[in-house]
């Protein structure tokens, strides 16, 4: 019983140790927005003064509530449209018989081998063709299809029984209300995890909207955050209270769903 006590209390000492390193930079970073610009670079938890007033000047200097809209409506119709194409996908290479399924998988798999940064200027092109630079559908439509989803949904359904699919066919129903009433209620916890990476992924995103948007109107928060960084001189408290308040939509979402969220990495084998 000693030694079981003794072995608790060095686990719960290490979890503790790895806390206050992990803690330490998100609060770092939240105290020294409350500070003056002088004293950003004072590492003290607490602040000698505390002032809103770099939070004061980000709303006053930029458009906040646009920024946020515009990275809301993109992250949030990439995640809709995401979870929905690469479930179907999934679903298909699952499930599905057809002639090339296998290689077509791999196909789609070898995409994750291509960096971003190669495709960006044809990606650039297609969209200037279709009409839609310096639009919030431009920032859209080429982060929606990629493999990772269609991997992880593939994965997850695979693991499902095969009776379920099985017995559904023979009750009468089609493909497409298997998917609905029954693959998708219970792959909850997928969609949840995926749509939570999804959402941070492209409200986080800098890149490509900077591409697209080429006016103030079409801005995100995170290009509005750049632009508070001048050619000679950076006021890193700005920065860091326009960081504050971006980050802040992201915490609430993960706040509730952290649940499902984890849920479904421990379901998937997911390690970030």
């Amino acid at each position: 019983m000693a030694k079981k006590t003794r072995i608790l209390i060095l686990k719960t000492l290490v979890a503790c140790t790895f806390l206050v390193f992990a803690l330490f930079p998100i609060i770092l970073f939240i105290s020294s927005s409350l500070k003056k610009e002088t004293e950003v670079f004072d590492y003290r938890i607490i602040p000698q003064h505390i002032t809103l007033d770099a939070f004061k000047e980000v709303f006053e200097s930029l458009d906040v509530l646009t920024g946020i809209g515009n990275s809301l409506f993109v992250a949030v119709m990439v995640t809709v449209l995401a979870l929905i194409i690469h479930s179907m996908a999934a679903f298909a290479f699952a499930r599905l018989r057809f002639p090339g399924k296998r290689a077509l998988f791999m196909w789609v798999l070898s995409t994750m081998m291509i960096p971003f940064p190669v495709i960006i200027i044809p990606l650039f092109f297609i969209i200037k063709g279709m009409g839609l630079v310096n639009s919030l559908w431009g920032m859209i439509l080429p982060m929606v299809p990629h493999a990772y989803g269609v991997f992880l949904f593939r994965q997850y359904f695979i693991e499902m029984p095969d009776a379920l699919y099985d017995s559904a066919r023979i009750d009468g129903c089609t493909i497409f209300q298997i998917f609905r009433k029954i693959y998708v209620p219970l792959a909850k916890p997928m969609f949840i995890t995926l749509g939570v990476s999804f959402f941070v992924t492209n409200w986080n995103s800098y890149l490509w909207p900077t591409i697209v948007a080429q006016d103030q109107s079409k801005y995100t928060i995170q290009i509005q955050i750049a632009t508070l960084m001048g050619s000679l001189r950076i006021s890193w408290n700005l920065i860091l209270a326009a960081s504050v308040v971006a980050v802040i939509p992201t915490v609430i979402i993960f706040i509730f769903l952290q649940r499902y969220y984890l849920e479904g990495i421990k379901m998937t084998g997911i390690k970030d």
